[in-house]
């Protein structure tokens, strides 16, 4: 993809995302991840139904009638995007491919943190982490994020997770919020998600192409493992499907529970389908 192109595609992203965040997604996100605390902000004279416990004594010994304190949410939070770039993203046969959704979703959730006033990081990881970009405010800062995940090409195409969550426990110092964005085709890593869990709010979102779930009536093909480049024949017979199918269904609630012992909200996103509705009834479910 060439420089123009490049610019073009960011635009689009941008455009989208941004119309999302600042119209459907900026108030979920505000009622879904609190701040530090409430700080105070002003005092002003004291209105029916006021709490008797904020009343300013001091000021309204000196002005004669009641003044209550005001206080303003802190927020000043942190969002780390770990996004998964192993060769598994590359596949796609509807819509998009899950890369793909994965920028969309990271520009999205971007644009909500800085519409309002939260700093941004990501982490782009294979099975290992291949760039990090630390947390930072404004509108470039996010354009980058999206420029450097278009064009960008991992060293590896494998997977692990468990080394994007040491390092993110390793760099990440103070409690942040955590978006994964990832197919979660890879080794297990419950007890480093634990572990991550433990220190940050964490809100994994498998991203799922339906080709993947259950495999055609096609005969013999010659199929290419994604992230090893392995190619091997398989014959697609009756048999064959179903227990694949009973694998993936598997592994989907394996994925679940882990999540679930875990103590974690998570959402799943097909590349066919628009995210707009489970990304916001995963917000309105941190909400409550």
């Amino acid at each position: 993809m060439d420089s123009s192109d490049l610019l073009k595609k960011v635009r689009s992203i941008e455009i989208k995302t941004r119309g999302l965040s600042s119209h459907v997604f900026s108030g979920e996100y505000h009622s879904a991840f609190k701040g530090r605390g409430m700080a105070f902000s002003e005092v002003r004279e004291y209105v029916p139904g006021d709490e008797i416990k904020n009343i300013d004594w001091n000021v309204t010994a000196r002005m004669g009638h009641p003044y209550v304190k005001v206080f303003e949410e802190e927020r000043e939070l942190t969002v780390m995007v770990l996004a998964d770039v192993s060769g598994s993203g590359n596949f796609g046969t509807r819509r998009q491919a899950k890369r793909a959704l994965i920028t969309e979703l990271t520009a999205t959730l971007a644009f909500s943190a800085i519409e309002n006033n939260d700093k941004t990081g990501v982490m782009f990881f294979s099975n290992k982490v291949e760039k990090y970009i630390p947390p930072k405010k404004g509108r470039t800062h996010i354009l980058r994020i999206v420029r450097e995940l278009i064009g960008f090409s991992p060293a590896s195409g494998l997977t692990d997770l468990n080394a994007a969550l040491e390092f993110l426990n390793g760099v990440q110092k103070k409690r942040c919020i955590c978006f994964i964005l990832s197919d979660f085709q890879c080794a297990p890593f419950e007890t480093a998600l634990r572990i991550a869990a433990q220190r940050h709010d964490v809100v994994p979102i498998r991203i799922f192409d339906r080709a993947e779930e259950e495999l055609p009536a096609a005969g013999s093909v010659l199929l290419s493992d994604a992230e090893s480049g392995e190619q091997r024949w398989f014959t697609f017979n009756r048999r064959t499907r179903e227990n694949y199918r009973k694998d993936r269904s598997a592994f989907t609630e394996r994925l679940k529970a882990v999540f679930t012992r875990s103590g974690l909200d998570y959402a799943q996103i097909a590349t066919d389908a628009d995210y707009v509705r489970p990304l916001s009834m995963l917000l309105k479910r941190r909400s409550k």
